[in-house]
């Protein structure tokens, strides 16, 4: 009896030691559920990991990427991380090569939740430069793994991400609509439909994409019924893997997912680029963006293939687009220094005067210290006829010894 006893207490120990380093995020404590808080910057989810016991640092929480990413291959050796092969990847355009690392076996420790046996793909450099666009410092991803056995509620209004244990929620939650979800390469995609200006209504297949903060995205080479509108602005739609992506802006009528209608929905209509035909063979139209889904609160349950939605306290809050013509950046790794992006043609921002590469010194008498970039680009599009003043730097020379200041009024316009 005490020889089964103890081959018994031996097996268990093997099964649950095997169990423990199943890859995958998990609860430390035996509970139905934690909550994670996290932050939000331009409608994205950025909580502070710790990575093998080091000091944390922000990471996105990214339903639109299967891997793990490190952007800083520099960060990753002060880490220690130990790598297995180095990988050739693509950029946007299909000329850049970009190097990465793989690291295969990590622990990501993020409070209440932790990351076992997680693999890390390292970027030998940063292409994203996500810091510049979203104004505090994004040091990687996490993406399919966070999801892939507990179901997960995002509450943005609330700043919390709710962990579930694996099999918590059996039954649809009280005001929320169901929506069946369907993965393909570890991305989550639901149908919806899609009211185009002046055009047919779509029966759309959309990637759930936490990770990027448009509102719709709809990839014109998908579907010959996708038109872009007439009323549209030329623009920069943002950062991907190896450089920004250009494109079109405009606006749908509405975007339906059961009941729930979002109207006059701000939708990007990127180029096509050398990643067209992964997403034209994954059969979706498009995307839905942390601008859609930022004014929901949503929950993923990849393991019943399961979503839900509901309204947020934004869920009535018009969509608007930059009034100014100007894309405003921070510089990388400086605490608070802004610059002039870009300026768009025919903009308010073009007729002023005011240059790319312009660096920015105060808004309306403030100075930048004191702006987060989430409030300038929120400034931006507040309020038709609104003077905003900017007081810029202009240098004459790369030493930067040589500048001169001026001071522009821009009135916001609607353009789209």
């Amino acid at each position: 009896m005490k020889r089964f006893l103890f081959l018994f207490i031996l097996i268990y120990s093997i099964a649950w030691e095997a169990q423990s380093q199943i890859p995958g995020f998990f609860m430390k404590e035996d509970k139905r559920r934690v909550i994670l808080p996290f932050y939000v910057s331009n409608s994205l989810i950025i909580v502070p990991v710790s990575i093998n016991g080091a000091y944390p640092v922000n990471f996105l929480i990214d339903t639109g990427v299967r891997s793990n990413i490190l952007f800083s291959k520099d960060l990753g050796d002060a880490m220690g991380l130990k790598y297995t092969r180095r990988l050739n990847l693509m950029g946007a355009d299909g000329s850049e090569q970009i190097m990465a690392q793989v690291s295969p076996v990590n622990y990501l420790d993020l409070g209440p939740i932790e990351g076992i046996a997680q693999s890390l793909l390292v970027l030998e450099e940063d292409f994203l430069e996500l810091e510049s666009v979203v104004g505090v410092p994004i040091y990687g991803i996490i993406g399919y793994e966070f999801f892939k056995f507990n179901p997960v509620k995002i509450n943005y209004d609330d700043e919390r991400i709710e962990f579930f244990r694996e099999g918590a929620l059996k039954w649809r939650p009280p005001f929320y609509t169901k929506k069946e979800l369907s993965l393909q390469s570890s991305k989550p995609y639901i149908n919806a439909k899609v009211k185009q200006r002046n055009g047919e209504i779509l029966e759309a297949k959309l990637l759930i994409d936490t990770g990027a903060n448009h509102g719709l995205l709809l990839n014109q080479e998908t579907s010959e019924k996708i038109k872009i509108p007439e009323l549209n602005l030329e623009t920069e739609l943002g950062q991907s893997l190896g450089g920004t992506l250009y494109g079109n802006i405009a606006r749908v009528d509405w975007v339906k997912i059961n009941h729930l209608t979002q109207r006059d929905v701000m939708t990007s209509y990127p180029e096509e680029t050398a990643f067209s035909y992964i997403i034209q063979e994954s059969g979706r139209l498009g995307s839905l963006g942390s601008e859609v889904l930022g004014r929901m609160r949503i929950i993923l349950d990849y393991t019943r293939g399961r979503a839900f939605f509901k309204k947020g306290d934004t869920y009535y809050v018009p969509y608007e687009y930059d009034m100014s013509g100007l894309t405003v950046k921070k510089v990388p790794s400086d605490k608070k220094r802004f610059y002039i992006g870009s300026v768009r043609k025919g903009s308010p921002a073009e007729e002023s005067g005011i240059l790319p590469f312009d660096e920015v010194l105060s808004i309306n008498k403030i100075p930048v210290l004191i702006w987060e970039l989430s409030e300038v680009v929120k400034l931006l599009r507040e309020e038709e006829g609104k003077v905003i003043e900017f007081e810029v730097r202009r240098y004459f020379d790369d030493t930067l010894t040589k500048y001169e200041d001026f001071t522009y009024r821009i009135e916001l316009r609607k353009q789209i």
